[in-house]
């Protein structure tokens, strides 16, 4: 197969064209593996030890608009003819973790002297009173709008840092938690205690809503960046 021929990419062009008119392909911004020289987005597979494999340039994350294909229309039908399958169940698992449904809550936090809110997506809305911080990742758009002029050149360091560093770096569950201090403060939407507001390379922007209420006391990569930062910790 040569997908560059016409008579390939044709039946490509129709499927997207179909899936578009249906509603289902839609743009948005997110995160790609960025070769500065080529000036070309590289999959996963395509950055060897953090370099482009073609020219050894240092890869970077950059946010660029991009198309998508709607699956959480039909997550419920694709979780539901999983158990029909004959497969193997280890796959099945593996498919039931790749569409990824979640179903939780939205909880806004106000945002101390702002007309900011910080609104969070959460499976467990019960741990509330358990929130001692909270935690932007570094694409989210609150993050240069929150950050005040004394944690100013942290907090653009840190975003610099993060760029070089892929998703998959990021997820890594053994890697040292790593974060930075806005200086600003959310208010607990039910006590009004002040919560300190990080920016961490550990919470992904394309995730909910890209920021997280942080419960160390009942998550454990909540619990390591407690740790490393001193940060409390209520059960």
């Amino acid at each position: 197969i040569n997908t560059s021929k016409p008579e390939y990419y044709k039946w490509t062009q129709w499927l997207f064209a179909l899936l578009y008119k249906r509603g289902l392909a839609y743009r948005k911004e997110g995160m790609v593996n960025w070769c500065p020289k080529d000036q070309t987005v590289l999959a996963n597979e395509q950055v060897v030890a953090g370099k482009c494999e073609r020219c050894g340039t240092e890869v970077v994350q950059k946010n660029l608009k991009q198309w998508y294909f709607k699956i959480t229309d039909y997550a419920d039908r694709l979780l539901d003819d999983l158990d029909e399958l004959d497969w193997p169940e280890k796959i099945k698992t593996m498919q039931r973790n790749w569409i990824g449904k979640s179903e939780g809550a939205r909880i806004r936090f106000a945002v101390e002297n702002s007309d900011q809110g910080i609104e969070v997506f959460t499976t467990r809305a019960d741990t509330i009173y358990g929130v001692t911080y909270l935690v932007l990742a570094p694409e989210n758009n609150l993050v240069k709008a929150l950050t005040t002029p004394e944690q100013n050149i942290e907090v653009v360091n840190y975003l610099e840092q993060t760029a070089k560093k892929s998703e998959l770096e990021r997820l890594h569950w053994d890697k040292q938690k790593t974060g930075v201090f806005t200086g600003a403060y959310a208010l607990h939407p039910i006590t009004s205690q002040r919560l300190p507001i990080w920016v961490a390379d550990y919470v992904l922007n394309n995730y909910g809503t890209g920021a997280v209420m942080a419960v160390p006391a009942h998550d454990e990569r909540d619990k390591e960046f407690a740790g490393v930062y001193n940060l409390p910790i209520v059960e």
